[in-house]
């Protein structure tokens, strides 16, 4: 088996959760802690994460050919991470990947020591931050936090991290979990 660990780090829209990615790996640049690219079937110049744009049948094509360790469909798009982070980890990395939290028992059932970690925020938060953001009715940030709440009712296991405050508090408690040994 494996000698490194995959980290599955999830959550809401509004929490923060690419900041304190974008963050984490700055700090753990040069140890052995991999961040992986997703496969994406959205434009490169969409803005947001780096990823490796697909067309769909792109994707497909990989998809059906077993490429993927984890693939979903959300929001219209489809997401993959490759079979390469089963590499990474092999070779002693702490596999860190961006995921969805509506995937995760998929993603637990495929790969039983996978770890959870969740980073959120209260609903309040979440609210102010989605407004400020702009791109959203009132009614589509209501169904947001509505959902956000339900999702996040049964993840036993999961490490959540609370970044309703300072970055640097959430940023911190994410890279302790990542620097510690696998199990």
């Amino acid at each position: 088996m494996s000698s490194g660990r995959l980290v599955y780090v999830m959550g809401p829209s509004g929490a923060g959760k690419d900041s304190v990615l974008n963050e984490a790996r700055r700090q753990l640049g040069g140890s052995p802690t991999a961040f992986a690219h997703r496969y994406i079937t959205r434009p490169a110049d969409a803005g947001g994460e780096n990823h490796v744009t697909l067309s769909e049948e792109e994707f497909a094509c990989r998809r059906d050919r077993s490429l993927f360790l984890f693939h979903w469909h959300s929001h219209g798009l489809f997401y993959g991470a490759g079979i390469e982070l089963l590499d990474w980890m092999y070779r002693g990395f702490t596999v860190v990947l961006n995921g969805s939290r509506e995937y995760w028992p998929q993603a637990r059932e495929r790969i039983p020591n996978i770890e959870g970690v969740l980073i959120t925020a209260r609903s309040e938060v979440l609210r102010q931050r989605l407004q400020d953001r702009g791109r959203e009715s009132d009614a589509a940030i209501k169904e947001r936090i509505r959902r956000n709440t339900a999702l996040e009712s049964d993840m036993p296991g999961v490490r959540v991290i609370d970044n309703s405050g300072d970055l640097s508090h959430a940023t911190s408690e994410l890279v302790d979990f990542l620097r510690k040994p696998a199990p």
